[in-house]
């Protein structure tokens, strides 16, 4: 099965348009299911009005999700006369749906770790031993790298490389998906409002 998280954005736009976000997470979910696909509401910002969304991100899991998606990637258009100002002239409100490319699984294999041997050296630049007892282990596919000579043993040196390296390939993959995650939400204030993939006609009430 696959998975994935779609982000469904106001775009900043004003109370109606939030409305239309918090129908669209529910609306996802019922047709996803219809589609065995298992849709869920991950998290999202509260609108100006009570039960409305400024954004919403959504998880997805479920085969053939591509052909689900199709019609719903891209601008919303809802057509719907306002719940909130009742003699506003406009009924055209927008949402926008995009794919997240944030939180993706963190991937590690030792296979792509390189190692090189070295002498530790102590105080004083005095040899701890006169054998390279100390590791350096490098992720190749990155060219992460980190040094260790805690100990007079170049098997125990090369297993606490080992940790230091996937502890530090993993802080800087939630750096990363922090950094996308920021850079999605800031969408909120994006939104092409022309050519709509989908139009829906129905009472925001």
């Amino acid at each position: 099965m696959d998975s994935l998280k779609i982000q469904i954005t106001s775009g900043r736009g004003p109370a109606e348009c939030c409305v239309v976000v918090a129908k669209l997470t529910k609306m996802i979910v019922v047709e996803a299911k219809k589609n065995s696909i298992d849709a869920k509401l991950e998290q999202y910002e509260d609108g100006p009005e009570k039960g409305t969304m400024y954004s919403a991100v959504m998880s997805l899991r479920g085969a053939n999700m591509n052909a689900f998606l199709e019609g719903w990637i891209g601008t919303i258009l809802w057509i719907s006369k306002s719940p909130y100002r009742p003699l506003h002239k406009r009924k055209n409100w927008f949402s926008g749906i995009t794919i997240c490319d944030s939180n993706k699984p963190f991937k590690w294999d030792e296979k792509d770790v390189r190692f090189e041997t070295a002498r530790a050296s102590g105080p004083g630049g005095q040899n701890v031993n006169k054998v390279e007892s100390a590791v350096r282990a490098i992720h190749v596919p990155s060219g992460v790298q980190v040094l260790a000579m805690d100990s007079r043993s170049q098997l125990e040196n090369r297993q606490i490389s080992l940790i230091r390296l996937k502890e530090k390939l993993k802080d800087q993959h939630r750096i990363e998906d922090v950094r996308i995650q920021q850079s999605q939400w800031q969408e909120h204030n994006v939104l092409e409002r022309g050519k709509p993939v989908k139009i829906i006609k129905g009472n925001l009430r």
